[in-house]
C-alpha cells in the first residue's frame, strides 16, 4: 500500500492563539500601568521630572536598536524562545524597577539611587522583552494560510493596542497596602511570569509551516500601541515564500532619506516627536492641574483614566474610522496632525480632569490617524519587493521619536506650559504643510500599488 500522505498542520487552536493574545497584551498593559504610576513616584521621591522621562528614553533607545535584532533571531532561534525570552525580560524588568523604587520610597536608597538603579533594571524591558512581538507575529504568519493571515494578525495586532487601554485601567487597582505605588509592578511581574509559565507548557516548539518573517514592533508607549498595517506584514510574508528575501529592486537597502519615503518618513518623525511629547507631559500636567503634587498618591486614577481615554481614541481611530471611512494615506496623516494640533490646545489650555481627559483623547485621536497613515504611505510608496525594506524604515523612525522628545517635553514644561504646548502644536502644523505639499495623492498611490 501507498503510503500515506503527510499530514498538512491545522491553523493554530483557538487555546494557543489566546496564549499568543496574552503574551502581547501583557507586556504592553503592563507597560502603560508603570506609565500611570511613574509621575507620582518621581514627585514622591523628590526627582525632577525631567529624569523620569529620561529614564524611559534609554529603555526607547533600546527597544529601537533590540527589536529588528530579535526579529532577525527568530528565524534562526525559534519563535518561542524568543517569546520566552521577552516574557523573562519584562518580568524580571518589572520586578527589579519595582523592588527598586519601593527601596526608595521607603528611604532606603537615595532618590540618585534609586532611579540610576531603575533606569538599569528597565533597560531589560528595551533591551530583550522587544523580543516577544516579533516572534509571536512571526509565528502566527507562519501556521496560518494566506488566506487566513490577515485576520490572525490584525487579532494579534488588537491585542497590543487593547493593552494600552487595560493597564490605565487596571493600575489604581493594584496599588495594594504595603507595595503602594509599586503594586502594578509586582502584579505584572507575577502576571508575566505566569504567561511565561504557560508559555514554555503549552506552546509546543517551532515546525513552522509557512515561510514568515517577524516584523519589529515598536514599543507600546502610552495610547501609541504597535500600529502594524497586517496587509503590509502579509505582503512581506508572500515576498519570502516567493523566495525573493529583502531585497529591493535595485539590490540596495532603503533609508530613511531614500526619495520615495523621505515625506512620509519626515512627517512620522515630526509626529512622532509630537506624540511623544504630549504622552511625556500628560502625566505630570495632571499632577500640577489638579494639586496634586503634595498628595501624589491620589494621582494614579487621574492619570490612569486620561491615558485610558486616549487609548481608548486611539483605538477609534484604527479600528473605527480608518476602515469605515476607507481613509487613505495621505488624508489620514492631514486630518490626524490637524485633529492632534486641537488636542493639544484643548489639553493645554484645560484645568479640570474633563478637559484634559477630552484634550488628550481628541490629541490620540489625532495620532491614532496619523501613525497608520504614515505606515501605509511608506508601504505603498515603494514596491512589493521592498516591502520588507520598508517595515524597517518605518519602525524605526516611530521608535527614534521616543528616545529624546519625551524628555525634551518634559523639561520645557517645567519652564513653561505654553512653550511645550506651542513646540507640540507647531509639529502637528508642520506635518500639514510639509504633508500638503509633498505627500502623493492617495488616488495616485492606489494606482502606484495595483501596477
Amino acid at each position: 500500500m501507498p503510503h500515506a500522505p503527510a499530514l498538512v498542520a491545522r491553523p493554530i487552536s483557538r487555546n494557543r492563539m489566546i496564549l499568543l493574545f496574552t503574551v502581547m497584551l501583557t507586556t504592553a498593559a503592563g507597560n502603560t500601568a508603570m506609565q500611570s504610576v511613574m509621575p507620582a513616584i518621581g514627585t514622591s521621591l523628590g526627582v525632577h521630572d525631567v529624569w523620569i522621562s529620561l529614564a524611559y528614553s534609554w529603555s526607547a533607545l533600546l527597544w529601537v536598536i533590540c527589536a529588528p535584532i530579535w526579529a532577525r533571531k527568530s528565524d534562526q532561534r525559534g519563535r518561542k524562545a524568543m517569546m520566552a525570552l521577552g516574557l523573562t525580560g519584562f518580568a524580571t524588568s518589572m520586578a527589579l524597577c519595582g523592588a527598586t523604587l519601593w527601596l526608595g520610597l521607603n528611604g532606603w536608597l537615595s532618590a540618585m539611587w534609586t532611579l540610576l538603579i531603575f533606569a538599569a533594571a528597565r533597560s531589560l524591558y528595551g533591551g530583550y522583552g522587544s523580543a516577544a512581538p516579533p516572534a509571536v507575529q512571526a509565528y502566527v504568519a507562519s501556521r496560518t494560510a494566506r488566506a487566513e493571515r490577515t485576520q490572525a494578525l490584525s487579532l494579534i495586532a488588537s491585542s497590543f493596542g487593547l493593552g494600552t487601554v487595560i493597564g490605565p485601567a487596571l493600575a489604581p487597582l493594584l496599588v495594594f497596602p504595603g507595595l503602594g505605588l509599586t503594586g502594578p509592578f509586582a502584579a505584572f511581574a507575577l502576571l508575566g511570569a505566569g504567561t511565561l509559565i504557560a508559555l514554555r507548557i503549552n506552546l509546543p516548539n517551532d515546525t513552522p509551516q509557512f515561510a514568515a518573517r517577524g516584523a519589529a514592533y515598536d514599543a507600546p508607549y502610552g495610547s501609541g500601541g504597535a500600529s502594524r498595517e497586517p496587509q503590509s506584514q502579509l505582503e512581506v510574508d508572500d515576498e519570502d515564500e516567493e523566495g525573493s528575501g529583502a531585497e529591493n529592486e535595485s539590490g540596495k537597502q532603503l533609508g530613511w532619506w531614500e526619495p520615495r519615503l523621505r515625506p512620509w518618513v519626515i512627517a512620522g518623525l515630526l509626529g512622532g516627536h509630537a506624540q511623544a511629547m504630549v504622552l511625556g507631559i500628560s502625566g505630570f500636567l495632571v499632577l500640577d492641574r489638579m494639586g496634586l503634587r503634595a498628595t501624589p498618591d491620589r494621582a494614579t486614577g487621574e492619570i490612569g483614566l486620561v491615558l485610558m481615554c486616549g487609548a481608548i481614541a486611539t483605538l477609534l481611530a484604527q479600528w473605527g474610522l480608518i476602515p469605515r471611512l476607507n481613509i487613505g494615506p495621505r488624508a489620514a496623516v492631514l486630518s490626524g496632525a490637524i485633529l492632534a494640533a486641537i488636542g493639544t490646545i484643548i489639553l493645554g489650555a484645560a484645568f479640570d480632569l474633563y478637559g484634559i481627559a477630552l484634550g488628550y483623547a481628541i490629541a490620540s485621536l489625532g495620532f491614532g490617524l496619523l501613525r497608520p497613515g504614515f505606515n501605509a504611505g511608506a508601504s505603498l510608496a515603494v514596491s512589493r519587493r521592498e516591502q520588507g525594506e520598508a517595515s524597517g524604515v518605518v519602525a524605526s523612525a516611530t521608535g527614534a521619536a521616543y528616545v529624546v522628545a519625551p524628555a525634551i517635553g518634559v523639561w520645557l514644561y517645567g519652564h513653561s506650559d505654553w512653550l511645550a504646548f506651542g513646540l507640540i502644536v507647531a509639529l502637528c502644523l508642520a506635518v500639514l504643510v510639509i504633508g500638503w505639499r509633498s505627500l502623493l495623492p492617495d488616488t495616485v498611490l492606489t494606482r502606484a500599488r495595483a501596477g
